[in-house]
Parts: C-alpha cells; structure tokens; sequence
C-alpha cells in the first residue's frame, strides 16, 4: 500500500477499553500494497474483528482495514508511517472504530496464537521429492528457525537431510518436476548426500501476485470476457488479475463479488479502467460494443449445474433437494440449454477478435492457457508471477464439499436435448478454424 510512508509509532495506544491493539497507520496509494496478502471488503459490515480473524485464518501477522470497508492481509511492514490524525473513517459495522481512510490503512496485529492453540504444522502437505536447487531461499539451521520464518513470509518448506529452508516456487524450482516420493522417507542424511528435499506448501500466500490497481491510462482496446452463467468467468478474473496486477470490471455490479476483493466491479463497465469486462451478453448489438474478447466455454452440463446452484442458493452454495426435484430444474434447463449454445454462436458469428479458451483445459493447463490469455490482452507477465498465481489459483469462490443432489440430475430427455447443442456449437468451432468441443462434453 504504502511506497515509502512516514512513521508514526503508535504501539504505545495498547488496548483501551478492549479495543484490538493497534500497530501503526500507513498512507497507501493503492500502487504497492502494504500488505499484500488477501483482499476482501464488506460495504455493510466491516469490523476490526472480522478483518482480523479472516487474516488468521490465513496465517497472517497483520490485519490493515481502509476507508471502513476493505480489508487487507500481510505479514511485513514498512519501516515507517503517518499520524494517528490521517486515519478518519469509522468501520461500517463497528461504530467508534476507526477503519483508516482514503489511502489510509488502520494496521492491527493478529492475536498471536499460543502454542498448541492452533497445529499449524499440520496445515502444510507434502509436495513430493524434487531434485536440490540452489534456488532455494532463506537458510535456516534447525526446525524451530524454520518456523519462526515459515508461516510468517513463505509458501514453500523445503527440507534437506538436518537443513531447512523457505522458498518461492521459481521456474527452476516449481513443483513440477517431482521424484519418487518414497525417497522422503529414507534416512536424512542419506537424503541430504543423495541432493533429494522434501518439499511442503505452507499455509502462507504467494504474495507475489497479490498486488492489483486500476490501469494508468484508459484502454485503448476494449475486451470482454465473455461466458454463459455457470462457466467459470468469475474464476477467470481472479485468475486474470493475479496474472496482469490489473483489476478486471463487470457489465453487470455484484455487491458479494465486490466484498471479496473484486474491486473493478463498483468500476462503470465502459470506463475502460480495467483489463477486460466480464459479460453474459449475446446478440450483435451487446457484442459489437467491444473490440474483441476472451471467449470462455465450459461443459454444459457442468455450466447448468452452477448456475442452477447460483441462481437458488448463491456464489458458494448449493441448491436444496426440493429445487433439483421440483418443476423448477427441468424448466431452467430447457430454457438455459439454448442459451449456451446460443451465446458462443452469436460471439463466433459477430466478435471482432476473440481468443476461445475452454474452462476444462484452463483447469487441466493452468499456466500455459493463462500465458495465452494474457498475451492476447497484451500484458508481459513474468515466469514468477505466473507461478505465483498458480499457487492462488483457486480465489474465493470455489464450492466445496460434496452436493446434496445426484452430480448429474438429468433426465434422458435432457441429455438428448443438450446433446443436441452441443454438436452445433462443436461444429460452429470447428467452421470458424477453432478446436472443437472436448469429447468430454457428451456423457459417454
């Protein structure tokens, strides 16, 4: 947040009347975060507390609140700040509390948890045996040095024969290129001759890629993202972002998605303030708007599903048993099905430009369909800040746990009638020189 901010120490406050100890203020000027970690922001409800136990847990040292509603994460602060005066906005959701300001960040420091509270060590999750590297960063000498560093800076522990250290992922050291991960069990100092390290991914964020800002200067080029409900087109933004450092906007304002850190979307859609515009539309009017697009397709009968989810019970829920059995379900397929189909037709016949991505081969080759994409918005990308993305690549809204329904509730009819669309638009694709639709597409 802060490039180099004037320092005001205010650890003397300590708590008053239960307050949360507050650390320092710092000026932000939304180009470098101060803390880079994860981003959300409540319009309604934002308090101290709120930000601080969602920076927790994610191991984060520090929660920074700013202008009463955003929260930010982070685990290192600059050597200096500004005065307590600067720091005037009142939290949304806690009155008497101050929640820093415009380009103002209020830092508050996470509850250090005691030991035993909380078995972070368990967090951590073996990544295989990779080759040594002398890419590896920060020597530690014994486990307890380790940690003191690892939930504090780094994603990666590695560990070789009696030595440990904390690293990033780098494109010589990146998770790719695992061993045989029976060598993790030998003998340490077997392990250490033979140049073989365990590596664990850490609760810690990459924070590499965190950093995201409004262009400098208006696009000269408009471009969608352009996908049917249910396809994938918010992960893609959180994707798109991390990649570019540049906020992604939205035809449409979704408060929830503006809440957990997609800040383009309170952004007019044709400011062109954003690297692309994230769309549902079809139609020749609605598509000839933009210069060109990103054209995301995912399987239909996955795309229904999770718009169907969305529509009865939010971005993260699930549609209860009487939605699935009700009159509802077959008429929202029958009447969405064409809409699939429909949208890619419309964006091959009218769209100016148009790189097509498939959501499954996106999920399968992350890293080099998300090079393609960002090429074609015309942003150099570094090596690091793709991997960087990589290891955050799953974002805020993604559903988990298992449904409570059938995974595919459709009928014979359905099938036939989905089916149906699908060899249209594979042959729409294969007429205007694209890849056809993934065999996976048609239930076998």
């Amino acid at each position: 947040m802060a490039e180099q901010g004037r320092c005001c120490d205010l650890g003397a406050l300590g708590e008053q009347g239960g307050a949360p100890h507050w650390e320092k203020i710092f000026s932000d000027d939304g180009h470098e975060r101060t803390l880079k970690g994860a981003v959300f922001y409540d319009l309604r409800k934002m308090t101290v507390s709120h930000c601080q136990d969602a920076c927790a847990e994610r191991s984060y040292v520090y929660a920074g609140l700013e202008a009463g509603a955003e929260c930010y994460c982070g685990n290192r602060l600059p050597a200096t700040s500004v005065g307590l005066e600067e720091c005037s906005h009142e939290c949304k959701g806690e009155k008497g509390s101050v929640c820093g300001a415009v380009d103002r960040l209020s830092v508050y420091r996470v509850d250090e948890l005691q030991p035993g509270s909380r078995k972070r060590e368990s967090s951590a999750t073996c990544k295989g045996t990779f080759p040594d590297s002398e890419n590896i960063t920060k020597h530690a000498k014994n486990t307890t040095t380790l940690l003191m560093f690892l939930w504090k800076e780094f994603p990666l522990a590695i560990l070789r024969g009696w030595e440990c250290y904390c690293a990033y992922p780098t494109p010589q050291f990146n998770l790719h290129d695992a061993m045989d991960s029976s060598l993790c069990g030998q003998d340490p100092e077997a392990q250490r001759l033979a140049e073989y390290c365990e590596v664990y991914q850490t609760p810690v964020q990459d924070t590499r890629c965190t950093d995201r800002r409004f262009l400098p200067n208006k696009s000269k080029v408009f471009v969608a993202l352009s996908s049917f409900p249910g396809a994938g087109n918010t992960w893609a933004r959180h994707l798109i972002e991390h990649a570019t450092g540049f906020y992604t906007g939205s035809y449409y304002f979704d408060g929830t998605l503006y809440n957990k850190g997609f800040k383009g979307e309170k952004d007019h859609w044709r400011s062109r303030r954003t690297i692309c515009v994230k769309t549902h539309e079809s139609g020749r009017r609605e598509i000839e708007m933009f210069d060109s697009a990103i054209l995301l397709i995912r399987n239909p009968y996955r795309s229904l599903v999770a718009e169907f989810n969305r529509k009865c019970a939010g971005h993260l829920g699930y549609a209860a048993d009487r939605n699935w059995k009700s009159k509802e379900w077959p008429d929202f397929v029958n009447s969405y099905a064409s809409w699939w189909s429909s949208h890619v037709l419309d964006w091959l016949k009218y769209g100016k430009r148009l790189l097509v991505v498939h959501y499954e081969e996106l999920r399968r080759s992350l890293v080099p369909t998300l090079r393609e994409m960002v090429a074609f918005l015309n942003v150099s990308v570094s090596e690091e800040r793709l991997l960087c993305v990589e290891n955050n690549k799953e974002g805020s809204f993604r559903r988990r746990g298992r449904r409570s329904h059938d995974p595919e509730p459709f009928t014979p009819e359905m099938k036939d009638l989905i089916n149906g669309y699908i060899r249209t638009v594979d042959k729409a694709l294969r007429d205007h020189n694209w890849t056809g639709l993934p065999r996976e597409y048609v239930p076998r």
